[in-house]
């Protein structure tokens, strides 16, 4: 299963006979059959026609719609999935603070393992290897914080916030080209490398979302994330263990590959965001849906590889029953090696 990225202004998606069509206003068109289409994403002026709207809601395919920008906009959302009594379960869980903590310091903790083995792999080639090396000893020591007994969910995020800023002091050490970066910037990002961070995890955002919803699961009602009015806090949840395997990995892979050109970035003078062109945006999207495609065999509980989308599926599937068996305890997270 894949994912269509439609960045082309002035598109238009249209179906037919089972058939998506995609066509561009310089003529031309692709096509692709509806068995291998798992969801949409459309950057900016796309049309749709009423019967590929039609068609998407009855066959399930999630469609999410940005600015060119990569500012998210909504969802075409179908009622099919919703399952009102696993909904109730897990509002029920998320109330109970000590089966809510097992999740979190499950996923925390293997968030930072993550991020430790990606900083692993570059350091052994950068002359920055001894000073990276600390910083993965502190990371390594609030992993283990993480996952003693004995803590709230506030200290739990606490220890993974400070491990977090010990990562994003080391990641810079590795990319030394014009592309070096001083930190995490979020909204706006302030540089390049945090530019194509923050689209690629917008991406990988929405696209477990949509599997949350598949699932008759409510995006909304998280175990980790405190609740924020209008923010999906299980899907940040769940993002975390899948944020260096999948997104910081493609950014490095760009970057000290020397596959992308610090040309390819403008700064919106208004907002100090950093932004992609055109030509590099379709690179992006289309070197983040290659990664997405890659097998992995990070999941301890499968005997068999599996994509990093199909991944999340079963991740999703995971938690959900989880909730219906009322405990996280079998939970088992992304690590990878």
């Amino acid at each position: 299963m894949s994912c269509l990225y439609v960045t082309e202004q002035g598109a238009e998606i249209s179906v037919s006979e089972g058939k998506f069509i995609v066509r561009c206003k310089n003529g031309l068109q692709e096509i692709i059959p509806e068995e291998v289409l798992e969801s949409i994403l459309v950057f900016g002026n796309v049309q749709f026609t009423a019967a590929a709207l039609q068609h998407c809601l009855n066959k399930g395919i999630n469609v999410s719609f940005l600015s060119t920008k990569g500012r998210y906009f909504g969802r075409l959302v179908s009622t099919s999935s919703v399952n009102a009594a696993r909904l109730k379960k897990q509002i029920y869980i998320s109330d109970d603070e000590k089966k809510a903590l097992v999740f979190a310091q499950k996923s925390l903790s293997a968030k930072v393992h993550n991020q430790v083995v990606l900083l692993r792999r570059y350091a052994r080639y950068s002359k920055n290897g001894d000073e990276i090396s600390d910083h993965i000893r502190k990371m390594l020591y609030f992993e283990g914080k993480i996952k003693e007994g004995g803590h709230s969910l506030d200290e739990v995020r606490g220890l993974e916030g400070i491990s977090a800023k010990f990562y994003f002091d080391a990641l810079p050490k590795l990319v030394t080209n014009d592309f070096h970066f001083t930190g995490r910037s979020k909204q706006p990002p302030r540089d390049p490398f945090n530019s194509m961070l923050s689209l690629g995890y917008t991406i990988l955002f929405y696209e477990i979302y949509a599997e949350v919803e598949s699932h008759g699961l409510s995006p909304y009602i998280g175990f980790v994330h405190q609740l924020k009015e209008h923010h999906p806090t299980l899907v940040s949840d769940i993002l975390e263990e899948w944020r260096a395997p999948v997104v910081d990995s493609v950014v490095m892979k760009l970057v000290q590959g020397n596959e992308v050109s610090i040309d390819s970035f403008t700064t919106d003078e208004e907002t100090g965001s950093v932004l992609m062109d055109k030509t590099l945006l379709h690179k992006f999207v289309k070197e983040l849906e290659d990664k997405m495609k890659v097998s992995m065999n990070y999941l301890s509980y499968l005997d068999h590889p599996v994509s990093f989308r199909h991944g999340i599926w079963w991740q999703v599937k995971s938690i959900a029953h989880c909730i219906e068996e009322g405990s996280f305890e079998s939970y088992e997270p992304l690590r990878i090696r």
